[in-house]
C-alpha cells in the first residue's frame, strides 16, 4: 500500500500566474505533510420525478488548493520557500549583489585569478569596495571564503588579501553574494544615534532605509569592545558618514572602535506589496506501482502563518488557492532539483535560535518574557470564476491583514497598559542559526494589541500569563509596510 512517506512534492515559480512554464525546472520541497486537493464540485438536480427517484448530480467544475506545512528554514533565493514568501507578501525580495553558476560550471562566474585576486563574472549589480562578499561552491577550497572587496566592479571585482588562487572554470555550484561590509582599522564608530565612519561611504553600499543590520563579527578585532553594541538594529537614515539606527540594543553607547575592523552584516529584504506571485505545485505518489502526479497550476498563497512555539521548530503553514489542475502518470520533471539539504539548511527552533525579540524597539526581558508568538498574513483572496471555464481563471488578492498573538509573562503592567490604551507599538524577532550562520528578522513595525489581554490565576502553581493578540497597520514613518522580513545568508555572532 502507498505510504505518505513516499509522497513527493515539487514546485516551480510561474512567469504568468496560472501557466506552468514549458519544460519546467521543478524543485523538491521539504514538507511536514500536505492536504492539497484537486476536486470536482457537484450540485444536485432540482428535477421533479413522479417515481420519487433522483436524477444524476451535476458536475459544476473543479477546485484546487489546500495546505502545505513545514519547518522554517532559510529561504534560499528561488527555492520553494522563497517563492512561498513572495507569494504571501505579494512582492519579491530586494537582494544584495549576487552571481551564481546555478548548476552550469563556468557560466556566470567564469574565472578566479591569483594575480590581483580578481573574480571574473557576467555583469549585474556591481560589487563595491568595502563590501563583504561570501564565496561558496568553488572547486578550489581556498576560494570559499568571506572576503572584503578591495576594488569594486560589476564584472571584475578584486579581493586583495583574501588568498584567492587561480580557478579557470569555476564549478557549477560557484556563488558569490554580498553579506555585509567592513571598515578599515578604527574607521567605523558607534555614535549616539547609530554608526559613523571617516572613509567608508555608507551611501555606496546598497543599503536602504528600513533594512536591518547585525553589527560585529566573531573575531575580537571585528567587533566593538562594548559588547552591547554587537547586535541588531534598523536603519532609519543613510548619509555618507552616518547610519542612523533605531531598535538599538539595550546598553547602546558611543565607542570609537579603536584599532577595530568592524564587520556589519546585511541581507535581503521583502515587505508586503501588490505583485501577485504564483507557482505550479506537483504531488507524486511514488509508492504506487505506477505513480500518479497531481498538477496544481496558479497556486497563490492566500494565508501564511508562522508559529513560534516554545521548544519547537518555528513552523510555516501555507494555504493556497489554485487554478484547476490535472492528474497524470508522467511527472512534469523526471529529475527535479534536490531539496535544500538539512546540513546546510537546518530548521530554526525557538530558544536556541531566537537571539533577540523586541517590543517598541527594546529587547523583551524580565519580568515580561515572551513565551510564544504567531504571525499571520491573510490576503483575503478570492477565486475568479467564469461561466465558460470549469476552473478558476485567476486569484484576486484583496486587502492584506497582518495579525498574530503573543504570550507574555505578566511581570508588570507595562504591556497591559498599552493594550488598555490602544497604544501603537512594534514587534521584531531575530533568529540566528549557529549551525549554518543564517539569520532572519521578522519585523512588524506598527502594531496595536487588540484582543485577549486578560491575565488569570487559573489554579495552583501556575505562572500568570498575559495573552495578547495584535493587529498590524501601515508604518508610514520608516518602512511604508505592515511587515518586513530580512534574510541574512551569512552572519557572524
Amino acid at each position: 500500500m502507498p505510504s505518505s512517506n513516499r509522497t513527493q512534492v515539487t514546485s516551480v515559480r510561474e512567469t504568468t500566474v496560472g501557466t506552468t512554464p514549458g519544460t519546467p525546472r521543478m524543485r523538491l520541497r521539504r514538507v511536514n505533510g500536505e492536504t492539497l486537493q484537486l476536486v470536482p464540485t457537484f450540485a444536485a438536480s432540482n428535477e421533479m420525478r413522479s417515481d420519487r427517484m433522483a436524477s444524476d448530480i451535476i458536475r459544476l467544475g473543479k477546485q484546487s488548493g489546500g495546505d502545505l506545512p513545514y519547518d522554517m528554514i532559510y529561504p534560499f533565493p528561488d527555492s520553494p520557500n522563497d517563492t512561498d514568501i513572495c507569494s504571501a507578501f505579494y512582492n519579491d525580495f530586494t537582494n544584495t549583489a549576487t552571481r551564481f553558476n546555478d548548476g552550469t560550471a563556468d557560466s556566470v562566474i567564469t574565472a578566479v585569478a591569483t594575480t590581483g585576486e580578481i573574480v571574473t563574472c557576467t555583469t549585474g549589480t556591481a560589487f563595491v569596495a568595502g563590501q563583504l562578499v561570501r564565496l561558496t561552491g568553488f572547486g578550489v577550497s581556498g576560494n570559499n571564503v568571506v572576503a572584503k572587496c578591495t576594488t569594486g566592479s560589476a564584472t571584475v571585482p578584486a579581493f586583495v588579501g583574501a588568498g584567492l588562487t587561480d580557478e579557470a572554470a569555476p564549478a557549477a555550484a560557484a556563488r558569490m553574494k554580498v553579506v555585509g561590509f567592513q571598515g578599515a582599522s578604527g574607521d567605523i564608530t558607534a555614535t549616539a544615534t547609530g554608526l559613523g565612519s571617516t572613509s567608508l561611504n555608507f551611501t555606496t553600499l546598497g543599503l536602504a532605509v528600513g533594512q536591518w543590520i547585525k553589527i560585529g563579527g566573531s573575531a575580537t578585532a571585528d567587533k566593538f569592545a562594548t559588547a552591547a553594541l554587537n547586535s541588531t538594529a534598523r536603519i532609519t537614515a543613510i548619509a555618507a558618514t552616518a547610519l542612523t539606527l533605531d531598535h538599538r540594543p539595550t546598553g547602546w553607547t558611543t565607542d570609537a572602535g579603536t584599532s577595530k575592523t568592524i564587520k556589519v552584516w546585511v541581507g535581503d529584504q521583502i515587505k508586503n506589496g501588490t505583485t501577485q506571485v504564483g507557482q505550479t505545485i506537483e504531488r507524486g505518489f511514488l509508492g504506487q506501482g505506477t505513480p500518479n502526479y497531481f498538477v496544481h497550476p496558479g497556486m497563490v498563497v492566500s494565508n501564511q502563518a508562522y508559529n513560534f512555539a516554545l521548544n519547537q521548530p518555528v513552523t510555516v503553514a501555507n494555504t493556497y488557492q489554485g487554478m484547476g489542475g490535472s492528474v497524470s502518470t508522467s511527472p512534469l520533471d523526471a529529475s527535479p532539483d534536490a531539496s535544500l539539504v538539512l546540513a546546510s539548511f537546518p530548521p530554526f527552533v525557538t530558544r536556541v535560535h531566537v537571539g533577540r525579540v523586541t517590543e517598541a524597539g527594546t529587547t523583551i526581558a524580565t519580568p515580561n518574557f515572551l513565551r510564544g508568538m504567531t504571525i499571520v498574513l491573510n490576503n483575503n483572496s478570492t477565486m475568479i470564476e467564469a461561466i465558460d471555464a470549469e476552473a478558476a481563471q485567476g486569484i484576486t488578492g484583496h486587502a492584506v491583514d497582518v495579525t498574530g498573538t503573543a504570550e507574555f509573562y505578566f511581570g508588570n503592567n507595562a504591556l497591559l497598559t498599552k493594550y488598555l490604551a490602544g497604544t501603537p507599538t512594534s514587534l521584531a524577532s531575530y533568529l540566528y542559526n549557529s549551525l549554518s550562520g543564517q539569520a532572519l528578522i521578522f519585523s512588524i513595525p506598527r502594531v496595536i494589541f487588540a484582543g485577549d489581554g486578560s491575565p488569570n490565576a487559573s489554579g495552583r502553581n501556575v505562572d500568570v500569563m498575559l495573552p495578547l493578540s495584535w493587529t498590524a497597520s501601515k508604518d508610514e514613518t520608516v518602512t511604508n509596510a505592515m511587515i518586513t522580513l530580512d534574510r541574512f545568508e551569512y552572519v557572524e555572532n
